[in-house]
């Protein structure tokens, strides 16, 4: 199952985004993962395959393959079983992995030589993609990417069966729609700047679904404004769980909190602490748990070190100030109880007055397709 209304929002608009391709300078990556099979992966990619513009499945694709289709008017990539291709198996497929590295962003070439004269040749790589594989894909794809984190269903869940004979009609109906509507609107979206509640590179990633979103009106700019902001925040939260370092920052910002905020640690004494914690790793660290040398190593990268340190009682030891940890804990672990700015706070919401007009019998709408049903969840 899709976990949220917010991922069921983000996939909506990857979906539509594909549709203005040739317009965008970013193509974002859909990373759609889960824990174990069965959570949907693969289902997702059925759907997308019925939906977006031009699609391509490249479960075992060849990398000249690839790298030839790709043009002005780039397919929309659909990959599954993705971790095969960056696990230590990879092998030859590392083509294919540079090309979907370098596609995020527009004019990043890949040269190759090619041709029976052996001339160096530019292949384009922009193309938006959607990758679904098991556990987490190398962050230089989960960095651009739109990140789905599938679930299993529990038993007595339902949802929606997708059945080739009556979906695929629906779904191909639902394309042309799409297409009718978006196509015109290219140049438009070209040219559009929108304000965007994140930064950076989160910003590029996001930045054609929200385009697409103030293109439709309605409830569509705070919806994937709000997706945008709680979708972004959740991955922050999975980076900072499974990065030991940011781990061991928030713990010794934990430690320094409960020792009445000190000037400085002996060093024996932070790594006791941290060593009690019964739900930190620290104590199955390395061979025989952390110790000061893989406290200081760990440490190293963010500009902290050791130093000797006088106490109040007139001993020296080996000790940590806690103000050289204040511009690390600022950068990479802030303040839970900061509260961040509500959606509501950063987004004007447009209201559309009225109901849209009844569709003719037996005919395609020239304009944002949808209206008032909220479409179920997936597998």
């Amino acid at each position: 199952m899709l976990p949220s209304d917010e991922t069921l929002t983000a996939v909506t608009l990857w979906v539509a985004a594909s549709h203005i391709q040739p317009a965008l300078q970013h193509a974002p990556r859909l990373a759609v993962v889960g824990p174990t099979k069965g959570c949907g992966k693969s289902r997702v990619l059925d759907v997308l395959h019925e939906t977006v513009h031009q699609p391509m499945m490249t479960v075992n694709t060849s990398p000249a393959v690839v790298f030839r289709v790709i043009g002005k008017n780039p397919p929309t990539l659909l990959v599954d079983e993705a971790d095969t291709i960056f696990g230590p198996k990879a092998g030859d497929k590392e083509d294919l992995r540079g090309l979907l590295n370098a596609g995020h962003q527009r004019n990043r070439p890949a040269w190759r030589i090619s041709g029976p004269e052996h001339k160096p040749t530019a292949f384009p790589t922009f193309a938006m993609a959607a990758l679904a594989g098991i556990g987490d894909l190398p962050d230089t794809i989960m960095d651009r990417a739109v990140v789905i984190r599938m679930q299993k269903r529990k038993p007595g869940e339902r949802i929606t069966p997708f059945r080739s004979r009556y979906s695929l009609p629906e779904l191909h109906a639902l394309r042309g729609r799409l297409t009718a509507w978006l196509a015109p609107l290219r140049s438009k979206a070209a040219g559009s700047v929108p304000h965007m509640p994140v930064e950076d590179r989160a910003a590029d990633t996001w930045e054609p679904l929200v385009i697409v979103a103030d293109l439709a009106g309605g409830h569509w700019p705070s919806r994937a404004r709000a997706a945008c902001l709680a979708m972004t925040r959740n991955e922050v939260v999975q980076d900072e769980q499974t990065t030991l370092r940011t781990r061991l920052l928030r713990d010794v910002r934990r430690v320094f909190e409960q020792e009445g905020q000190k000037q400085a640690m002996r060093s024996q004494d932070l790594l006791a602490a941290l060593i009690q914690d019964a739900e930190a790793p620290w104590a199955e660290y390395g061979t025989k748990g952390l110790n000061a040398y893989h406290l200081a190593n760990l440490l190293r990268d963010f500009g902290i070190s050791p130093a000797n340190h006088r106490f109040e009682n007139g001993r020296q030891a080996k000790a940590y100030a806690r103000n050289q940890f204040l511009d690390a804990w600022a950068r990479y672990c802030p303040d839970p109880a900061q509260p961040a700015p509500a959606a509501e706070e950063t987004v004007p919401v447009r209201r559309v007055q009225g109901k849209p007009p009844a569709l003719p019998s037996g005919t395609l709408p020239v304009g944002p397709p949808g209206g008032h049903t909220r479409p179920q969840r997936t597998r």
